[in-house]
């Protein structure tokens, strides 16, 4: 097992070297805000998550480890399936539902991710006011994960993703990849986590909107004045980030349990920031509240601070766990998100 874990481990790194090659190619005195594709994975996903500020790479371990780090899916004892819906920025409903199950090969999960706008009318130059036509823009994710424990102190894990954003007749589709490690030390169980999320191809829309008429000698009369053409668009790359977090209950007993951590991010298009969060559990974890912050030393952060509590109930054969968070925005005010889970 533990030449298996290293293994997986030299992998994590070559990918790791890609990813930061990557990296090195971006110039660092410009953020690069705005200037990828599929922005929406860079959305949190779970209300346990978001309310400790995203500071879950070393300590997440339900079915929303598919979004932070999917080596989180190998410490999983029992099998859950996750719903999540936000009402998101002007109106926007962001989804998220998951799927894992433990078995003796490793905790295989399914996920979907997707964030649509509301019905909006189609203007022209001619048309400020409407055509009397309607649209949508939505993004999609669909992931297939897998994560298992090597060993009792090392697992590792991986996602892949298929994405699709559209918008009216025109769609753009690429495929990504997450990696993530965990390591429990042997320093008072404080845990190690780091991933790599969507290392992948780059995004191009294509569609019926962009076929167009066009004069190819508007100059000259005689030639054809009404030639199909099709414009074509930049290729963008996806919202690559790395992630190093670390964590550790400072308080751990029947009744209490208190959980801190912080995680270190490097995004492709955006300066390097932290997150932070605690976590307390009280009357043997079947409440939680939470506390966290998002986006520290990060200059013109848009997230800032979090808060959350949730509740989790084991019956005789299930659990159910129901979550609520609270993130502040800095232009469009706060998100609150609902999430449910259940064990079995």
């Amino acid at each position: 097992m533990t030449k298996r874990a290293a293994v997986l481990g030299v992998m994590a790194l070559s990918l790791a070297h890609g990813a930061a090659a990557q990296f090195a190619s971006e110039t660092r005195d410009v953020t690069r805000r705005g200037t990828t594709a599929a922005e929406f994975l860079s959305i949190p996903v779970g209300a346990r998550a978001t309310g400790m500020g995203g500071a879950v790479a070393a300590s997440t371990a339900d079915a929303t480890s598919m979004y932070w780090n999917p080596s989180g899916l190998g410490r999983m004892e029992q099998a859950s399936f996750m719903a999540e819906h936000a009402s998101w920025l002007a109106g926007i409903n962001f989804n998220f539902a998951g799927a894992a199950i433990p078995t003796r090969l490793g905790t295989f999960g399914l996920s979907v991710t997707a964030l649509q706008t509301p019905s909006m009318l189609v203007t022209t130059v001619e048309d400020q006011e409407g055509t009397g036509e309607t649209f949508r823009a939505a993004s999609y994710a669909a992931g297939l994960s897998w994560g298992r424990a090597m060993t009792d102190r090392f697992a590792f894990g991986a996602t892949v993703k298929l994405l699709n954003e559209r918008i009216w007749h025109s769609s753009a589709t690429g495929l990504a990849l997450d990696v993530g490690t965990v390591f429990v030390t042997p320093f008072r169980g404080i845990r190690l986590g780091a991933s790599i999320a969507n290392f992948g191809t780059k995004m191009q829309m294509t569609g019926d909107d962009l076929l167009v008429v066009s004069d190819i000698d508007p100059v000259n009369r005689g030639n054809n004045e009404s030639n199909r053409a099709h414009l074509k668009t930049e290729r963008f790359g996806l919202p690559l980030m790395m992630r190093i977090g670390l964590a550790t209950e400072v308080i751990s007993t029947e009744s209490m349990r208190l959980t801190v951590a912080a995680d270190v991010l490097s995004p492709n298009n955006s300066r390097q920031f932290v997150n932070t969060g605690i976590e307390m559990g009280l009357l043997g974890d079947l409440l939680q509240v939470r506390a966290g912050y998002s986006e520290l030393f990060l200059r013109d952060s848009i997230r800032s601070f979090t808060v959350g509590a949730g509740l989790r109930y084991d019956f005789t054969a299930v659990g159910l766990t129901i979550d609520y968070a609270f993130e502040n925005q800095e232009y469009f005010g706060g998100v609150s998100r609902v999430a449910m889970a259940v064990h079995f």
